[in-house]
């Protein structure tokens, strides 16, 4: 029993490790920036360098135990702390990593900093310090720009990363939100071109509307029936009469009227055969005339004994 129990055990282990590692694979470096004169502050006030990852999972994901380096020779140079619960990244959201060499302040500042004017590489490793899970080589750029992916999450190659500086709307930094915004909807704007004054859309909200209506409309009448049929059938149950030979008498093909008067009349005198007595007594006082001489209880059952004195 005991030898059964450990294996359970290890086994559960052994799948949550394994449900864990894949979940970790959908961990991505999303955007970072090198030099930070004027841009985030972190939680001491102080403009440093900062990494953002994203969890590209639909699902939480606990990334305690997991390490961030800028060496690949040193894959386990920072390993993030475990029992901080701002660990666990809920589904498609970002966390802010502070490369500022400055362990010390908390779990989201690492034990290095990046070097500006010059390439960095970054990389993610899973917990055993040797699976890459992702990793980006950020080229030179300038101060107070980052190197973003174009569309979070998404893309492994040079292509799908860019360089933002904040000069237009499209290029704008993004620490702890999505790189790619979505202001419009493209099905919401055709929808516009097609029906500008929102006659289409009201005519359709009205149509669904009565569409419900009739739908419930019918449905109750459906269940009314269906009620009323399983009461007269009740009803015809509780008098003894069967249903099924009422149906049958109901067909056109089935008996003639007389015959079906003449059912019905037998019934209505085999149901009714016998009176129905009342349970409520009746008593009548009857009244006599009685008197207490003339009842035996008074009559002498011994002769009188006479004594004659000599």
């Amino acid at each position: 029993m005991f030898r059964r129990l450990l294996f359970a055990v290890i086994a559960l282990a052994a799948c949550s490790g394994m449900m864990s590692g894949q979940a970790r694979k959908g961990l991505r470096i999303n955007e970072v920036m090198v030099e930070n004169l004027s841009n985030a502050v972190d939680d001491y006030g102080q403009h440093g360098a900062w990494i953002e990852l994203f969890n590209s999972n639909f699902a939480p994901l606990e990334i305690s135990s997991v390490f961030i380096t800028t060496d690949p020779s040193k894959p386990r140079m920072y390993p993030v702390p475990l029992g901080d619960v701002n660990t666990r990244m809920p589904k498609r959201q970002h966390v802010i990593f502070w490369a500022d060499n400055q362990p010390t302040r908390g779990t989201f500042h690492t034990n290095f900093a990046l070097v500006p004017g010059q390439a960095n590489w970054i990389g993610i490793y899973d917990a055993d310090g040797r699976t890459l899970i992702d990793s980006v080589t950020v080229p030179p750029i300038p101060a107070d720009a980052s190197y973003a992916r174009v569309i979070d999450g998404e893309g492994s190659g040079v292509e799908a990363w860019q360089v933002r500086d904040g000069s237009s709307e499209t290029l704008y930094i993004t620490p702890s939100s999505n790189n790619k915004i979505k202001d419009t909807n493209s099905k919401v704007d055709k929808f516009h071109e097609i029906d500008e004054n929102g006659f289409g859309m009201t005519i359709t909200a009205m149509g669904i509307v009565f569409s419900a209506l009739l739908v419930l409309s019918i449905c109750f009448w459906i269940i009314s029936r269906v009620n009323a049929a399983r009461s007269s059938r009740k009803k015809m149950e509780a008098q003894g009469i069967n249903p099924t030979e009422v149906a049958r008498a109901d067909r056109p093909d089935g008996d003639s009227g007389e015959e079906i008067a003449a059912i019905a009349m037998a019934l209505y005198d085999h149901l009714n055969a016998h009176d129905r007595e009342s349970a409520v007594l009746t008593i009548n006082k009857v009244r006599r005339a009685y008197s207490p001489w003339s009842s035996h209880i008074y009559s002498m059952r011994q002769a009188p004994q006479r004594n004659v004195r000599r």
